[in-house]
């Protein structure tokens, strides 16, 4: 084993309305250096660009494993709608993918050098949470309602100490409440969505309007 590499290490993946990251998570939730790699992802990508860039990523990371060190799981933390059943995405930010199996381009390639390694599809909402209660700012609280906002919102719920995805995966996923007063037209087809108002680019937008 490389020197200071840790024993086993968990590839995670992040898949949202910019970008895809990957990078290598030791058992302490820190980030192994040199394992981190970005591609951009982007409203106007098609869905072979988007393919390519998960790609990229996935196999940099893999490459970037230290030798003896273990590969004991793979996380997907994916911008929604998605269909944990089907290892499905359908990122509204990313008009080229619906239901699109990214768990199943995930388990290829990192089946093909680890085949009994598991492969778990989340929201990223549901994510984020779950590393502010392992690691952040709801350390001891069994009852939280995590929420992002970035290119779109998303959000994921913990109830009595567990992660709470939902028959589809969506739990928790705030971003398309409907707000009273607002007729901001939504990808998902909404009207006064959260996300069509308050995400990152929104409040923007917003902010050159005052």
């Amino acid at each position: 084993m490389t020197s200071g590499a840790p024993a086993s290490v968990a590839l995670a993946l992040d898949l949202g309305g910019t970008k895809v990251e990957a990078a290598l998570v030791d058992p302490h939730g820190e980030i192994l250096v040199g394992t981190r790699f970005r591609q951009p992802t982007g409203a106007a990508s098609s869905s072979e660009q988007l393919a390519t860039s998960v790609d990229t990523v996935v196999h940099q990371a893999l490459g970037a494993l230290p030798d003896g060190t273990d590969l004991v799981g793979v996380g997907i933390g994916s911008a929604g709608p998605i269909v944990v059943r089907d290892g499905a995405v359908s990122p509204l930010n990313l008009k080229a993918w619906r239901r699109y199996p990214l768990r199943a381009q995930v388990t290829k390639i990192v089946h093909a050098t680890a085949p009994d390694v598991p492969i778990t599809l989340r929201m990223d909402g549901l994510c984020i949470t779950l590393a502010e209660h392992w690691l952040g700012a709801a350390q001891g609280v069994d009852n939280v309602m995590g929420m992002v906002v970035s290119t779109g919102i998303g959000g994921g719920l913990i109830l009595g100490g567990q992660t709470v995805a939902g028959p589809s995966g969506n739990a928790g996923h705030i971003g398309h409440i409907e707000v009273a007063g607002f007729e901001d037209p939504c990808p998902c087809g909404g009207h006064g969505c959260l996300e069509a108002i308050a995400s990152g680019p929104h409040t923007v937008a917003w902010a050159f309007l005052l």
